[in-house]
C-alpha cells in the first residue's frame, strides 16, 4: 500500500492555505497526502497578549505533539511562528520560496499620523517600532486569525492595524493599495521602514528526524536562497533572545552575489533602538552546498555586536519587565 503523508496544520484559513500549497506540490511530485487540521493554544486563547502566554511555540506545540505521537507525518508553519530551537526528534526539511517579507498598515481610509492615533497589533516588535516613529500614538493589543483581526479593525474606532503582507496576499485580500476581505474593505500601506520578524513571509515544513520517507519527499520543495536568508535571521534572533520574547527585527536579502543583513533590537516602549547593517559575499556554488549555511555566522555575529553595544543590558531589562 502506498504511504500517505499526513500533513498537520492549524485550522485557520491562512494555515489551511499554506498546508494545501504543500499538499498540491507534493501530489504534483507523485505523493499521496492527507490534511490533518488541529487547533493550537494560540488560536484558542484570544484574550491575552502573546508574550503573557509564553509565546515561544504557542502556535506549534500542538502539532509537535501530534507528530511525536504519530498522528501526523509533517507539519506546515508560518516560519516566523516557529521557535528557533525545534523539539528533539523534529527537523526542518524545507523552506518554500519566500514571499513578501514586509509589514503592512491596514486602515479604513486616510489617516493623519501627526495627530493622536490608535494602532492595533499583537506584536511587541511592531509596537516598539511604531512607537519609536510615532511616540504620540497609542498601540492596543490585537489577537486572532487574519479574518478576525480585520473584523476587529472594522468594528473598533482604531486608525489602523498592522499585518504581515504575505498573509493578506495569500488569502487574496490585497489588490494594489486596496484591502478587501469578506468582513473588511480599506487601504493598505507597506511599512518599508519597519524591519520584519525573523523569517516573516516564509513557509517551513518539519518532519520527524527518523522519518526518511517524509524528509526526502518534502526536501524537494526547498528553496535554497529562502533557506539561507531565514537561517541567518533566525540565527540572529536565537543569539539575541536567549529564549525571551523581545522587540527584534531581522532582514537578510541575497542580491548580486551578496548577502545584505539588517537587524534591530528595541526597548518595549520603542524609545531605545539598537540596529546595524552588514553585508557578506556569497557565490552560486556556496548556495548549492547544503551545509554552507552552518558555517555562515553573519546573523550570529550581528547579534553579538548588538549585545556588546548595549543590547545585553536592554535584553536584561526586557526580561525583567516581561516576567
Amino acid at each position: 500500500m502506498k504511504k500517505v503523508i499526513r500533513i498537520g496544520t492549524r485550522d485557520s484559513e491562512l494555515a489551511l492555505w499554506q498546508a494545501n500549497t504543500v499538499k498540491s506540490r507534493l501530489e504534483a511530485l507523485g505523493y499521496t497526502t492527507q490534511l490533518v487540521p488541529v487547533k493550537s493554544t494560540g488560536d484558542l486563547i484570544l484574550d491575552k497578549p502573546l508574550y503573557e502566554m509564553g509565546i515561544t511555540g504557542i502556535f506549534t506545540k500542538t502539532l509537535d505533539v501530534a507528530m511525536l505521537n504519530g498522528t501526523v507525518d509533517i507539519a506546515v508553519h508560518s516560519m516566523k511562528d516557529v521557535p528557533t530551537q525545534l523539539p528533539l526528534g523534529i527537523v526542518q526539511t524545507a523552506v518554500l520560496e519566500r514571499e513578501a517579507t514586509e509589514d503592512i498598515l491596514v486602515t479604513k481610509g486616510t489617516v493623519d499620523f501627526e495627530s493622536p492615533c490608535t494602532i492595533a497589533t499583537g506584536s511587541l516588535r511592531r509596537k516598539a517600532q511604531w512607537l519609536h516613529r510615532y511616540p504620540h500614538h497609542t498601540v492596543v493589543d490585537l489577537r486572532g486569525n487574519v479574518n478576525t483581526r480585520l473584523q476587529k479593525l472594522n468594528d473598533n474606532n482604531w486608525q489602523g492595524a498592522i499585518f504581515a503582507k504575505a498573509g493578506l496576499e495569500r488569502l487574496g485580500f490585497v489588490d494594489g493599495k486596496r484591502i478587501k476581505s469578506p468582513s473588511f474593505g480599506g487601504v493598505g500601506e507597506d511599512l518599508d521602514w519597519m524591519l520584519p520578524a525573523a523569517a516573516q513571509g516564509a513557509m517551513v515544513v518539519v518532519a520527524l528526524e527518523k522519518d526518511e520517507f517524509s524528509r526526502e519527499a518534502t526536501a524537494q520543495l526547498n528553496h535554497p536562497e529562502s533557506e539561507l536568508a531565514t537561517f541567518l535571521e533566525r540565527d540572529f534572533l536565537r543569539t539575541l533572545e536567549g529564549g525571551c520574547t523581545a522587540p527584534i527585527g531581522a532582514s537578510a536579502e541575497i542580491m548580486d552575489s551578496e548577502i545584505r543583513f539588517k537587524g534591530c533590537l528595541f526597548s518595549l516602549d520603542g524609545k531605545t533602538k539598537i540596529e546595524l547593517e552588514k553585508n557578506s559575499a556569497i557565490t552560486e556554488e556556496q548556495l548549492k552546498t547544503s551545509h554552507f549555511k552552518d558555517n555562515l555566522r553573519l546573523g550570529r555575529d550581528c547579534a553579538l555586536e548588538i549585545l556588546g553595544n548595549g543590547g545585553a543590558e536592554l535584553m536584561a531589562s526586557i526580561k525583567e519587565k516581561l516576567v
